[in-house]
């Protein structure tokens, strides 16, 4: 049977978006999920970060800005209190024992050291148990919704690696981060470029060193 491996394949995901209702006082639009956040209370503590590093909070760029910042931390912590593996919402049987990865899958969540973002791709797979499998779209879900919240960047690569174990019951899951922190690239030592590479490995891909070199072979490749 040819490896599903072998046919590895790419995706790029984006949220899906509703439109929640308005909370007092801060408008909203374009929002992929409604959630709890007070943004009032985020506007205001924007406006006094701004008096704080001595801007004018009532000049005519920065007017907007507190309700602006509020509507941008509800669209980017949106996955806050949110299960990554509820993502794996469908199931389906395949006659198939072997590797299924996706790569490349783009994210960006926020440090919680400096609330500064940190940007890079995932790289997701699994082998299934009994031909139980999910669609390829499910584990870039998993991904954006361990992405939407404070984070950092070793407990977001063994949520994600969790997710699955926990949703799907494969014979092993492995998962790959790779990253650009702006908390180091911006800020501190300045050395923009340097990636961040966080890898967890969970079942037949602890005790099968082929298995593992497979998939890092794979994540590895230009093709």
């Amino acid at each position: 049977m040819e490896s599903i491996a072998s046919r590895r394949s790419s995706t790029t995901m984006k949220p899906e978006r509703q439109s929640p209702a308005s909370p007092v006082g801060v408008s909203q639009a374009h929002l992929p999920i409604t959630n709890d956040m007070d943004l009032d209370k985020i506007a205001k503590g924007v406006r006094l970060i701004l008096e704080g590093i001595g801007e004018d909070p009532n000049r005519e760029g920065l007017i907007e800005t507190p309700s602006r910042v509020a509507r941008m931390y509800q669209e980017l912590l949106y996955g806050l209190n949110r299960d990554p593996a509820a993502e794996i919402n469908c199931q389906f049987n395949e006659d198939t024992d072997e590797l299924i990865l996706v790569r490349d899958i783009p994210f960006s969540s926020i440090c919680e050291h400096h609330m500064v973002p940190f940007i890079g791709v995932a790289h997701v797979g699994y082998v299934p148990e009994n031909g139980r499998i999910t669609g390829i779209s499910k584990l870039a879900r998993v991904v954006e919704v361990s992405s939407r919240r404070l984070q950092v960047q070793e407990r977001m690569t063994t949520e994600i690696a969790n997710a699955l174990m926990k949703q799907l019951t494969p014979r092993g899951a492995i998962v790959v981060l790779s990253a650009e922190h702006l908390c180091m690239s911006i800020r501190g030592v300045r050395k923009p470029g340097c990636q961040t590479v966080t890898s967890a490995v969970r079942g037949i891909f602890k005790t099968s060193k082929a298995l593992r070199n497979e998939a890092f072979a794979l994540i590895n490749s230009k093709n």
